[in-house]
Parts: structure tokens; sequence; C-alpha cells
């Protein structure tokens, strides 16, 4: 079975960008001295799936950020790309998980943002969330949890806190 992992960085006022989609904010918690896990999660997945504007977002740092990994990007509009490892779908959460786990992807990295997060939580598919609590007040911008429908209750697996402050907690549902 596929298993979605949510694995992000968000504000302690819970936002995951500026309201223009920036996320400049985070560059002042990028370190030499740690990568917060970055580098052993990703090592653990073996594919993505982002919306359109976190697929734009990433284009935007220059070179492609995930190669050899299988990128889904979610989008209604009709987009291409030259590379063999970005695929475009409109297939709702439920659809691509029945297609992840027909070509034997066992953990998908949900990457962002709020809308395809929201989707996915609507129908209870994400099955750890790794959030990164970066020590900042935005006061407005992108939620990291837009209203998604039900409650749900998730278990504490683990709290990691770092010498700048920044706090990560890993949850399973």
């Amino acid at each position: 079975m596929t298993e979605v992992v949510l694995y992000i960085a968000t504000s302690c006022d819970g936002y995951i960008a500026r309201s223009n989609g920036s996320i400049d904010w985070l560059l002042d918690f990028e370190t030499a001295q740690t990568d917060y896990g970055y580098g052993e999660f990703y090592a653990s997945i073996n594919g993505l799936a982002m919306g359109r504007k976190s697929y734009e977002q990433v284009l935007s740092f220059g070179e492609w950020a995930h190669p050899g990994k299988p990128s889904y990007v979610f989008t209604r509009q009709s987009l291409s790309s030259d590379r063999d490892d970005v695929f475009f779908t409109s297939a709702t959460p439920q659809q691509f998980l029945c297609e992840m786990e027909s070509r034997n992807l066992q953990r998908i990295w949900l990457v962002g943002g709020a809308e395809l997060i929201a989707a996915f939580l609507e129908h209870q598919l994400i099955d750890e969330y790794i959030l990164s609590i970066v020590p900042i007040l935005l006061g407005e911008g992108i939620p990291l949890f837009m209203p998604f429908g039900s409650e749900m209750r998730l278990k504490l697996m683990e709290v990691k806190r770092y010498a700048n402050d920044l706090v990560q907690l890993r949850y399973v549902k």
C-alpha cells in the first residue's frame, strides 16, 4: 500500500508561505549545520506529489531539485515538461494513490500546497505528518491547513528541537 507523507515547514502561526506565495522567510533558517532530517527523509521516498503552484515555486529555484524521482503535479491546466520524471495529473487523490500502488511506489512525499493538502485530508489519505515549526510569526499568508471536512486525531511519534529553536514534530494517523 502506498504511504503518503506530508513533510513541510510552517510558521508558528500556521502559514506555509506569505500571501504572495513567497517562502523567503525560510532562508534565515537554512544552515550548514543541519538539514533538519531532509536527506534521510528524501532517501526514504520514491515519488513526489505537488500542486501546480508548488511546482512553479520549485522551478523558480533553478535546477530541478528532484531528478530521478517521479514527480506528479496536480493541475487542471494543460502543462508539459521536457523532463521524463515530471508528470501532470488531474486525478483525484484516491485515483492517484491507486495509480501509485499499481506502479509499486510505496512512499510519496506530499510536497504541498495548501489546496492539495486539503484534498488529501478530506479523504484522510495522509499517513504521516512531519511538520517543521519555524520560530517566526508571519501574521498572514497561505495557511498550512485549509478547511477539509471532518476532525482527525493524530498520534505524536517524535519531537526534535534544533539549536535555532526550530521544532520538528512527527505524527501518524
